[in-house]
């Protein structure tokens, strides 16, 4: 490691779009520090990936101010480049239904606003210093999901990315003046195992280019938006979705 190199934090690493970002910035030279509840697995490629992974489950925030210092132990310099929020849980129903309010209990609301927002907001607190000392940029995944009701993906969901996309905006306009921006990528359907049975339906209805997007594809949003070529792209929500939510 050199003392140029950037370092990239990101959450929900063990799949998906998770897996293809670190694939695509390690290829591009940067370190990533993964967090995931999940285990290093010696099947992933990338170099020191086990030294450079915290596991980490979202749901109990009673867990988060000591991963944060797990992190910063792994941070040269006290910078962080980026910070990518990706981890998301879906609830459903004991079949796989879609979970509405009616049927969500307290504990489902909770772990699930954890994950997809409790945990953004928490991280981008307690890892502020080391964005600033960078002049890094955050990352929010949202959802399509946060702005039109879906078919399988529930209430809790639904309401957390859209809460998201809200506290994105938020971040930006609190975080800009120290020169970090924070923005969000909202993918649609994207060929990854969250996916339902029947979502071939949506893509023959609804989707104008007729097919699932690729984790990959949205890898390249998120790399491009930590790029120079981003540099005043602050407090915006990108589409990732093949014109879906047209």
């Amino acid at each position: 490691m050199t003392a140029l190199q950037k370092v990239m934090v990101l959450t929900g690493a063990s799949r998906g779009i998770g897996h293809a970002t670190v694939k695509r910035f390690n290829a591009a030279g940067w370190r990533v520090i993964t967090v995931s509840r999940h285990a290093f697995s010696s099947e992933c490629p990338w170099h020191a990936g086990e030294s450079d992974h915290v596991q980490l489950d979202l749901t109990d925030s009673a867990s988060l101010e000591n991963a944060v210092e797990q992190i910063r132990r792994r941070l040269p310099g006290g910078r962080l480049d980026a910070l990518i929020n990706n981890a998301g849980v879906s609830p459903k129903g004991a079949d796989g239904e879609r979970l509405g309010a009616l049927q969500t209990d307290y504990t489902g609301w909770i772990d699930t606003f954890n994950v997809n927002l409790f945990s953004t907001a928490l991280l981008a607190r307690y890892l502020f210093d080391e964005l600033v000392a960078a002049r890094g940029t955050i990352i929010n995944i949202t959802s399509i999901v946060g702005s039109r009701v879906h078919p399988f993906a529930g209430a809790a969901y639904a309401t957390s990315k859209a809460a998201l996309t809200a506290l994105t905006r938020e971040l930006a306009f609190e975080l800009g003046p120290h020169g970090v921006r924070v923005n969000a990528i909202s993918p649609g359907e994207i060929e990854t195992s969250i996916l339902s049975p029947g979502t071939e339906e949506i893509v023959d209805h609804d989707i104008p280019m007729k097919r699932l997007g690729r984790p990959e594809e949205v890898a390249a949003t998120i790399f491009f938006l930590c790029s120079e070529g981003a540099s005043y792209i602050n407090g915006a929500e990108i589409h990732v979705n093949g014109g879906q939510h047209v």
